[in-house]
């Protein structure tokens, strides 16, 4: 027994070491891989933002109506940067996307523009770094509080599906490699990488894969078959402007930006539906080791269904959310029914709104077969 212990506490020691050896070899990689000399896309010599403090207001822009009027001209001190320590005059305003009504000791960002000497400066912002961060340290400990071990594993996991995201996704696009393929790459790793922390190495982390990787694909072929009835395709994008002058100057091919989006965006449902349908048939299986592949299947089934309007109504509320303002400006304009229902940005968010939940729903039979195989047959 005890020979026993120690060769299960060597296995799991060698794991870890293998474990530690890949992550290490794969951040090596990304180091790497991101050795990129990026193309000047507009001139920046000279130009830096810097952090500052507004030292006092010369010259004020707010009328006795309370409403702000033209520019403010302000004395900054540079807290950070090459300049940093310098005073300088800024202008800033008051706009709603750029700058912000300053007032003695204000933490702002600043525009700092040097040629021969000269300077022009302007506020960019508010300094809104710390806030930022204050956010992420709430979520966090709020779920290491909660989750506990799972918390912190779901930490990493989100820790590591950001830095494919920046240093691995985004650096395949920049290359020229195609966009669909390198989301595809990305969801196929993010995903093995986050279920073997929720779960390990078991049926119930391998099923949840195998339904992972199946949903999303699932969503970009609909997303795919949808653009081509529709005749809507990654060009009928906003900015596209700008991104055909990015394409010129690159190799990234626009093209198919719209539908890795999509599924990068489905990718959290998908795996959220994946993960619990494989937990539920691994604790059915456990309690009831008697019932057969066909009945962890229904019971999957089961609970799935209950997922399917939730996860669905998620997908598209989430779309609905972030097109709040084109909904407003359409209700507000009064739009005709065949103005809106023709337009490239109702059915671009309806693509990726349908197809995402139509690949969260086929996630729960291919994820309650495969579990209920590998369970029924162990």
């Amino acid at each position: 027994m005890k020979k026993q212990l120690q060769q299960t506490d060597i296995r799991i020691l060698l794991g870890r070491g293998c474990l530690i050896i890949i992550g290490i070899s794969f951040l090596l990689f990304l180091y790497r891989y991101n050795q990129i000399e990026k193309i000047s896309l507009y001139e920046t010599e000279g130009r830096e933002f810097a952090k500052a403090k507004v030292v006092k207001v010369i010259q004020d822009n707010e009328e006795k109506n309370g409403i702000y009027i033209g520019n403010q001209i302000v004395l900054l001190e540079v807290k950070s940067g090459k300049w940093k320590g310098m005073e300088m005059e800024a202008f800033g305003s008051s706009g709603f996307l750029f700058g912000t009504h300053c007032s003695a000791g204000k933490n702002v960002i600043a525009l700092i523009s040097e040629s021969e000497g000269e300077f022009a400066v302007s506020v960019y912002s508010t300094d809104r770094e710390w806030a930022i961060y204050a956010m992420a340290g709430a979520f966090v400990l709020i779920l290491i509080a909660i989750g506990g071990k799972k918390g912190l594993y779901s930490v990493v996991g989100l820790a590591f599906t950001a830095l494919c995201v920046l240093f691995l996704f985004l650096p395949m696009i920049y290359r020229g490699n195609s966009p669909i393929l390198s989301a595809l790459l990305v969801v196929a790793v993010t995903t093995v990488a986050t279920m073997y922390l929720i779960g390990g190495m078991t049926k119930k982390s391998l099923a949840a894969v195998a339904g992972t990787i199946g949903g999303v694909m699932i969503s970009v072929l609909f997303a795919f078959l949808f653009s081509r009835m529709s005749e809507i395709t990654g060009w009928n994008v906003p900015d596209i402007e700008d991104l055909i002058y990015i394409r010129d100057q690159t190799d990234i091919q626009v093209g198919q930006l719209l539908f890795a989006g999509i599924l990068i965006a489905a990718l959290g449902a998908v795996m959220d539906v994946a993960m619990s349908i494989s937990s539920t048939i691994e604790e059915i299986s456990l309690q009831r080791p008697e019932l057969s592949a066909r009945e962890l299947f229904i019971s999957g089934m089961h609970v799935g269904k209950d997922m399917m309007g939730t996860m669905s109504n998620t997908l598209i509320l989430a779309f609905a959310g972030g097109s709040v303002n084109t909904l407003v400006f359409l209700y507000a304009y009064h739009y005709q029914y065949l103005q809106i229902i023709n337009m490239y940005s109702v059915g671009i968010e309806l693509i990726r709104g349908i197809a995402s939940s139509i690949g969260v729903i086929l996630t729960v039979p291919i994820t309650s077969l495969i579990a209920a195989w590998g369970h029924a047959h162990s």
